[in-house]
C-alpha cells in the first residue's frame, strides 16, 4: 500500500512530456502550466517536447523543473548519422538541460555493436553540456542478453541516464528489462564509481507499477538513486492519478 510521501515522491521522478505531432505552443502552455502547479511545491522533474518546442518551454518552466528534449532521429532512430549529429548541435544551443536519444535498432540487432556505440559518442560529443538520456527500446530487443548489451553500449558510449522506451513502440517499460537495466548500472558504479540513472518508460499507467520501478531501482542500486538526478518515470498520464489521489487523500 501506498503512502502520501511516496506518492508525492514519484510525483517529483516524473518527466511530464508531450511528443505528438499535433503539438503547438499554445497546447504546451497547459502541459507547463501544470508542471509549474505541481502539488504543494512537488513538481515532477522534466518537461519533454520535441526540439523546437525546447527554448519556448525552457522560458516558461519554473525552477527546478528541467526542460528535455528528444534528437537523434528520435523515435526510430533510423537516418544518417550526420543528420542525428546536426540536429544535436543545434540541440546543444538551446536553453535546455537534458536530451533524449535513441539508439538504431536496426543496426543493434543486426550485431553492429560498434557503430551503435560510435553513433551515441558522437551524439554525446555534439551535446557536452546536457544530460544525455539514451533510449534502448528494450520491446524491440529480443532478449535480457540484448538488453544487457545495449545498456553497456549506451553506458561506455556516454550515457547519463539509460531509459526502456520511448513510448512509440507497442512494448515499453517492463520489470525484466529494469531488472538487467539496473544490474548493469550497478556494476558500472561498482567498477567506477560513476552513477548512471534509469527511467522506465511507456505503459506505466498505474501507482503500483511505478512502485514496482522504484523498489527495481531500490534492490539493485539502494536508496541513493531515488532521487530525480539518477531516477525519472516517463508517464505523463500517471501524473494525474498521483495528483487525484493526494487531492483525494487531503479531501478524505
Amino acid at each position: 500500500m501506498y503512502t502520501r510521501s511516496s506518492l508525492l515522491q514519484l510525483v517529483s521522478f516524473i518527466d511530464l512530456t508531450s511528443l505528438e505531432a499535433t503539438d503547438h505552443e499554445e497546447s504546451l502552455i497547459t502541459l507547463v502550466r501544470k508542471a509549474n502547479e505541481g502539488y504543494q511545491g512537488i513538481h515532477p522533474a522534466a518537461v519533454c517536447v520535441y526540439p523546437n518546442f525546447g527554448k519556448f518551454v525552457a522560458g516558461h518552466v519554473q525552477i527546478p523543473i528541467q526542460t528535455a528534449v528528444v534528437g537523434g532521429c528520435f523515435p526510430s532512430g533510423q537516418t544518417m548519422t550526420p543528420a542525428k549529429i546536426s540536429e544535436l548541435a543545434e540541440i546543444e544551443k538551446l536553453p535546455v538541460q537534458e536530451v533524449d536519444i535513441v539508439i538504431n535498432r536496426g543496426e543493434f540487432l543486426a550485431g553492429n555493436f560498434d557503430f551503435v556505440a560510435d553513433e551515441i559518442r558522437q551524439m554525446r560529443k555534439a551535446v557536452p553540456s546536457k544530460k544525455l538520456k539514451v533510449i534502448l527500446e528494450t520491446g524491440e530487443l529480443k532478449s535480457t542478453d540484448l538488453i544487457q548489451k545495449a545498456s553497456e553500449i549506451a553506458i561506455e558510449a556516454g550515457a547519463d541516464f539509460i531509459k526502456t522506451s520511448t513510448g512509440k513502440c507497442t512494448i515499453g517499460a517492463s520489470p525484466e528489462a529494469a531488472e538487467v537495466m539496473c544490474g548493469v548500472i550497478a556494476a558500472h558504479y561498482k567498477n567506477t564509481g560513476k552513477r548512471i540513472g534509469f527511467k522506465p518508460s511507456g505503459g506505466i499507467r498505474r501507482i503500483e507499477d511505478a512502485l514496482q520501478y522504484a523498489e527495481i531501482v531500490h534492490k539493485n542500486l539502494g536508496a541513493d538513486w531515488l532521487t530525480p538526478p539518477l531516477f525519472r518515470i516517463g508517464a505523463s498520464s500517471l501524473y494525474d492519478t498521483l495528483i487525484a489521489e493526494l487531492k483525494n487523500a487531503s479531501n478524505g
